[in-house]
């Protein structure tokens, strides 16, 4: 089991670069495997946002082995030849300690800054989008025409350091099937459970439901392949014995990246840093 902790990039002391780089480093320090941070550009929580690639670029240059990562991109509002061009140099700073997260998103992020496209057409933008990022990532010269997307004799350099490609893992809304079809082809799975705020998670037998959706949709070259199966989760951090037979019954059931969800529903990030600081229960 792999432990990260996840936290804004919106709202409060979450929208201090310099107190959030450094608790990337505490984070570290305390042994966390993974440090990963939400993905908006303006946000119905308050008008406090910081850009996330720069937050991770910050980190990087803070820390030396904790993997980095957005808990999600909405791949479907960015240009893919950007967003790939970004991921690219941070993996290359961070000497391939990325891991992209990607969602479909929605709501204000797309209506008040009139995103083109609609809720039904995000899944297949991303689709493409993916696929562009993948060849991006390659260094070989492309061209491609998609429905929605269209590149013409483009070759991106430096390559990631991670090859073929920096992990993808796929987030989606549990039960809904077709996220959970598309994180099949790809790296790892974020599976949120429907109804499930802020402070809760999917129990463990939802999330062996999701696991084993998965699964059925790869084939059998793909379940051969190294497969995130993420728990979004929240520890008691008063009880370790408590919190380490929690994280076991996660365990059995097939959760390999436990990511720990922070917020301002918990408290500041300031008051969650003794949280961070015990480390997660190995």
């Amino acid at each position: 089991m792999k432990f990260g902790i996840a936290i804004p990039n919106c709202h409060g002391d979450y929208a201090d670069i310099h107190l959030t780089t450094e608790v990337a480093h505490e984070a570290e320090e305390a042994g966390w495997d993974g440090f990963f941070v939400w993905d908006h550009i303006g946000d119905k929580w308050g008008d406090e946002v910081l850009d996330p690639w720069v937050m991770l670029t910050a980190m990087a240059m803070r820390t030396q082995r904790v993997k980095l990562g957005t808990m999600v991109t909405p791949v479907t509002r960015r240009r893919p030849w950007k967003l790939a061009r970004e991921v690219a140099t941070l993996d290359q700073l961070s000497n391939g300690r990325v891991i992209l997260g990607v969602g479909s998103g929605g709501g204000i992020e797309y209506i008040n800054y009139h995103e083109p496209g609609d809720v039904k057409t995000y899944g297949e933008r991303m689709d493409e989008a993916l696929e562009l990022l993948s060849l991006l990532w390659s260094g070989e010269r492309i061209s491609y025409q998609g429905e929605y997307y269209q590149l013409e004799n483009v070759r991106h350099l430096p390559r990631p350091v991670q090859q073929p490609r920096v992990p993808i893992w796929v987030g989606g809304v549990w039960p809904n099937h077709k996220p959970m079809r598309r994180a099949a082809r790809w790296d790892g799975v974020c599976p949120i459970g429907k109804n499930v705020n802020m402070t809760g998670q999917m129990t463990p037998e939802q999330a062996q439901a999701c696991f084993e959706y998965v699964a059925s949709q790869q084939t059998a070259d793909q379940a051969d392949q190294p497969f995130a199966k993420v728990q979004w989760g929240r520890l008691d951090g008063k009880d370790r014995g408590y919190d380490t037979a929690l994280v076991s019954n996660y365990a059995e059931v097939g959760v390999n990246w436990w990511i720990e969800n922070l917020s301002w529903e918990r408290g500041t990030l300031q008051e969650l840093r003794s949280f961070i600081r015990q480390g997660p229960p190995r």
